[in-house]
């Protein structure tokens, strides 16, 4: 576990472990944790379209501790559509010696809408971080009050003007007009009018099933840009202003982030059975280039249904890339970044092609979980259909998660044996990253439809060498999100991007975590803030995190 000591420049971890081969294995501790979490959908045998699609997961530092808390989001009765009993959704507080305790009660954050996603950030830059939850139905802001307060939330939705009464599905806050403060995307998924719900069957048959997303039309997404201290962070509805009005799209994934280096984030949407698109950022407005950039359809020109979504550098070349979960028997895509605006379809040569065409993959993310210095990269997999297996024998509706290894050149490999965590068959959908334990390596949080969550801990990941880094802006926002960090270690150079969600309905650690491999230091670590600021630190030791505050003007 490591021991900590308090700094001046904030939390300092210090790793004990000395490198060596060793193979990461990923253990459920779920319940030595103290997690007793049940997903319930709802379902009451109608095969009404929201039960399907499950719920997202959060790692929150809500109590500014230096631990990881968990934010879960529960269903249950979804409006107009269920009689089921309310669920709501839990937030676990980490207790730091890696069992939790459940606050939702005392803090307030305890929503019984049918819920679907989470984006969590400090949005009035107060220095807590507050939750955003995306529900079918009316969404919801929770203000953090802060530590005078007990760290108490405060349902401040209309007072912030940030509600939406669609069928909400993943959320992303970034500062896209880069003035110091954080910016709210919503993206909404289809018009499903509960009052007359369509019904849909296998061919000519009586057998029920959740329809195909091209028989309902998509439902326009939000932008809301913050107005900051001055506008007593209240936020406005610029989605037309800002270019983002649309409702071509059915979004369940969202990601922000620099994909042309620019400067500032753009935006990538994860579209179900519609073109994918990209959103290029020019000074706080935005032009759609999905389909420009080769990022909309796969390298066969064909329509994919889009689940989930991550940014990352996959083969070090500077350039992040994107990678999208999509339908069985379809295959996940990896778009390779060539810069200039310009992706290609690399999911052949990848090798996720194959690994990825006999599962259905939800949330998604890149993370170096052996710390070798490159992102590998894990799927959340479970079926849409309780009763697949009446139409279609080679499925399962329960089905294995995946993790991939990156070979060092942008190839990925499966490993079948990193722990007994990933020989679990559930029906998984949200999927977040973080390090919750703070031992150097990066864990995983998992929800699975109508069933529990679970928690699975990196054990071994930390026995190479890794670096932490926690962002504070001060003339950026506070969360430093939207910052590109670059890390060279042993002439190697790494380069990673803080962002508030991706995955699938979903938020993580905005920390940086890199791996350092056999390097026990960093000769380099240069950060590049949304305000312009560009900030270089020398000679870092490994096995730390390591707070770094904004400095300079810009």
């Amino acid at each position: 576990m490591g021991w900590r000591r308090r700094v001046s420049a904030g939390w300092v971890l210090l790793g004990l472990s000395s490198y060596a081969d060793s193979e990461v294995q990923f253990v459920d501790a779920t319940a030595a944790a103290g997690i007793y979490f049940k997903h319930e959908n709802g379902a009451e045998g109608r095969h009404y379209m929201p039960e399907t699609y499950g719920a997202g997961v959060a790692f929150v530092d809500y109590d500014s501790d230096g631990f990881l808390d968990l934010y879960l989001i529960n269903g249950g009765r979804a409006p107009g559509l269920s009689s089921a009993p309310l669920a709501r959704n839990a937030l676990y507080r980490n207790q730091g010696d890696g069992t939790f305790a459940e606050v939702t009660e005392q803090c307030g954050v305890g929503d019984t809408g049918y819920g679907m996603g989470v984006a969590v950030a400090d949005y009035d830059n107060d220095s807590d971080v507050d939750i955003y939850v995306t529900n079918y139905g009316p969404n919801v802001l929770y203000r953090n009050e802060g530590m005078e307060a007990g760290y108490v939330f405060r349902d401040v939705t209309a007072q912030a003007a940030v509600g939406d009464s669609g069928w909400g599905s993943s959320a992303a806050f970034a500062d896209v007009d880069r003035d110091g403060c954080l910016d709210l995307y919503v993206a909404n998924y289809l018009d499903y009018p509960a009052a007359n719900p369509l019904v849909c069957t296998v061919g000519n048959t009586q057998v029920r099933i959740y329809c195909d997303p091209r028989k309902l039309p998509g439902q326009p997404d939000r932008f809301f840009h913050n107005g900051g201290p001055q506008a007593g962070w209240v936020f406005a509805d610029w989605t037309e202003k800002a270019g983002l009005a649309q409702s071509a799209g059915k979004e369940l994934g969202v990601v922000f982030g620099d994909c042309d280096l620019d400067g500032d984030a753009d935006l990538y949407l994860a579209n179900d059975m519609a073109p994918n698109m990209l959103f290029r950022n020019d000074g706080g407005r935005f032009a759609e280039r999905g389909l420009a950039s080769g990022t909309s359809l796969s390298e066969d020109g064909e329509l994919r249904a889009g689940m989930g979504v991550d940014m990352g550098d996959a083969d070090l070349d500077g350039w992040p890339d994107l990678f999208v979960t999509n339908f069985q028997w379809q295959s996940n895509t990896l778009y390779r970044n060539l810069g200039g605006g310009f992706f290609a379809d690399a999911t052949r040569e990848s090798g996720i092609n194959r690994l990825s065409v006999p599962h259905l993959g939800f949330g998604a993310g890149f993370l170096d979980c052996d710390n070798d210095g490159d992102l590998d990269l894990f799927v959340a997999n479970g079926h849409v259909d309780d009763n697949v297996r009446e139409y279609d024998p080679a499925s399962t509706y329960a089905q294995r998660n995946q993790l991939l290894m990156n070979q060092g050149d942008g190839r990925f490999v499966e490993e079948e044996h990193a722990g007994p965590g990933l020989e679990l068959v559930e029906v998984s959908r949200g999927a977040a990253f973080g390090d919750y334990d703070n031992d150097g390596d990066t864990d995983i949080a998992i929800t699975n439809s109508n069933s529990r969550a679970v928690l699975l801990r990196n054990d071994g990941g930390n026995s190479r060498h890794w670096l932490g880094l926690r962002l504070r802006g001060t003339h950026s926002n506070r969360d430093g999100i939207g910052a590109r960090v670059e890390v060279v270690a042993g002439g190697r150079r790494q380069v990673c991007q803080v962002r508030s969600g991706a995955s699938y309905l979903s938020a993580h650690d905005l920390r940086l975590l890199f791996g350092l491999g056999a390097h026990e230091r960093a000769e380099r670590v240069e950060i590049h803030w949304p305000s312009g600021v560009v900030q270089e630190l020398e000679d870092i030791w490994a096995n730390q995190y390591l707070s770094v505050e904004e400095k300079g003007s810009h």
